[in-house]
């Protein structure tokens, strides 16, 4: 799940909790709303910190990378 996945998510939650008078017999909407708000919201923290990793936060990789040296020879 991407990070728009997780932004329905919410979005979704949100509209169940807030915006709808509902009621069903088996089915607490309000509940069910913040469970889904709770897991866009925990996957977005997720999505971020896997992206932050990759993205490889620093300076020069260690080793020195690659040198090249020219020479010239005078005759």
């Amino acid at each position: 799940m991407g990070l728009g996945g997780c932004i329905v998510l919410v979005a979704v939650g949100a509209i169940l909790t807030f915006a709808t008078d509902w009621e069903l017999e088996s089915v607490n909407l309000d509940l069910v709303g913040i469970i889904m708000m709770l897991v866009g919201i925990v996957g977005i923290v997720v999505f971020t910190s896997v992206l932050k990793r990759r993205r490889g936060v620093g300076g020069p990789p260690a080793g020195g990378g690659v040198v090249e040296e020219r020479y010239r020879h005078y005759e």
